[in-house]
């Protein structure tokens, strides 16, 4: 590696955590963000930073056009519509020692809500949106990566918006108040407690189970690591039947921070078997999301290090 190289790697690094947290909300995925990054890398490599004026502005930019070809290319591979259980990768980091104020700001930019929603929109829509609302980035700046003009850019940022304030409900930031729903949660469960169960639920409380392609159709019926069957479940009192289901894993699971929220993560022997991500409003909680897919748990980083 020459002296201008490693210069020119310094620099990167610099805008690293920015890049992966751009590709990551573009996404939904861990390795396909850290794929989006690195190829950004090889694209500087090839151009070199001597021209490029902002050299942050410049990567962004690159990241959003990358992981644009990547949705428009998983888009034109889906034969399905989308898969309703999907929940996206997860970042967890322990609850201990965290910083509350820095935990509200993550948790608005990160949460899991947030990313089931996105994965919903246009590719273009969702470019728009995560560059503009999320990162700042100007309307000028993004209108040549999706090939529009900057009020038509604009349009796509304003509808995406539309979808997202309409689906997503406006969560409780307190991770206190989010910690006392989810230690009462545990231990109703532990407890085998299911009025407290329900009480705990908005009464049209959706619960999306994504336990991957192995334990879905005719293999839902195998039991693989205890996962259960990939389903969405709604309503207070069914959602507690099948947390009552998985009692038996109860004093395995520990309150961790999950997407920037409070969560659980369930690992019987020290193996991590879900991991459950919750959306919390007036005290109850309105949405769960379990990811139970082994091998995307196998890849999943339970030291709390993101980059």
């Amino acid at each position: 590696m020459t002296m201008d190289t490693e210069l020119l790697a310094v620099r990167f690094q610099e805008h690293r955590g920015r890049l992966r947290a751009v590709a990551y909300r573009m996404l939904g995925s861990l390795a396909e963000a850290d794929d989006a990054v690195q190829e950004a890398w090889l694209r500087l490599g090839r151009t070199g930073a001597d021209e490029i004026r902002n050299l942050g502005g410049w990567l962004t930019t690159v990241v959003g056009r990358v992981c644009l070809d990547m949705l428009r290319s998983r888009t034109a591979r889906r034969e399905q519509p989308i898969d309703e259980t999907f929940v996206p990768d997860l970042l967890i980091r322990p609850l201990s020692g965290i910083d509350p104020e820095q935990e509200v700001l993550a948790a608005d930019s990160v949460g899991l809500a947030l990313l089931v929603v996105l994965d919903t929109l246009e590719p273009a829509e969702r470019l728009a949106f995560v560059l503009h609302d999320l990162f700042a980035v100007p309307f000028d700046d993004i209108a040549p990566v999706v090939e529009r003009s900057s009020a038509a850019t604009r349009q796509l940022a304003s509808r995406a918006r539309r979808r997202i304030q309409g689906a997503s409900p406006s969560a409780d930031p307190d991770l206190g108040r989010q910690r006392q729903v989810l230690d009462a949660f545990l231990a109703a469960s532990r407890g085998g407690d299911f009025e407290a169960l329900v009480a705990l639920l908005h009464p049209d409380v959706v619960l999306r189970v994504d336990s991957g392609a192995l334990v879905r159709g005719a293999a839902a019926s195998k039991v693989v690591r205890g996962a259960a069957a990939s389903k969405v479940v709604r309503g207070a009192r069914s959602v507690a039947e099948q947390a009552l289901t998985f009692r038996q894993f109860a004093d395995a699971a520990q309150l961790a921070l999950v997407n920037g929220t409070v969560g659980m993560v369930t690992a019987p022997g020290g193996r991590p078997l879900s991991v459950m991500a919750v959306t919390v409003v007036d005290g109850r909680i309105t949405e769960m999301y379990i990811l139970a897919d082994p091998e995307r748990l196998d890849r999943l980083d339970f030291t709390g290090d993101e980059d």
